[in-house]
Parts: C-alpha cells; sequence; structure tokens
C-alpha cells in the first residue's frame, strides 16, 4: 500500500506582493505533527494558528518567513 500524496503547499508571498491582508498559508490540512510542532498542512505552529487573525501584516510576513525555513528542513 502507498503512502497518501502530500498536499499541495501554498507558497510564500512575494516580496512585491501589495496583497493586504497577507494570506494564510493554510490548506485545511490541520494535523499538529508531536515532533515539530508544526502543522503538517501550513507548518504554523498553535501559536502561530491562534494569532494569525489579530496579527499585523510584519508579523504574518515573519511568520511566512519561518515556514520557507521549516519547509527547507524538512525537506532534506
Amino acid at each position: 500500500m502507498s503512502a497518501a500524496p502530500r498536499p499541495a503547499l501554498v507558497p510564500p508571498p512575494a516580496p512585491d506582493d501589495p496583497a493586504r491582508p497577507v494570506r494564510s498559508p493554510c490548506i485545511s490540512v490541520c494535523r499538529i505533527d508531536a515532533s515539530t510542532g508544526w502543522c503538517e498542512g501550513c507548518q504554523r505552529t498553535l501559536d502561530e494558528i491562534a494569532g494569525w487573525g489579530t496579527m499585523p501584516d510584519d508579523a504574518r510576513l515573519a511568520v511566512w518567513a519561518r515556514i520557507v525555513r521549516r519547509r527547507e528542513v524538512a525537506a532534506r
């Protein structure tokens, strides 16, 4: 039996993307990995998920930067 396919990841916003508010990385695959503490769908922590709705755009962009680094680590 083969493993389930990985869900498609939302790409981070481009540096010059003027869209506001900064879009969420959520892909509706909401499971926290016990070993990393990151959501398996969007790679955010529970604190990042809980705070997203009230974060200013600069904080959202900082979360996106952490997500990119997490994806790079996970790909190794």
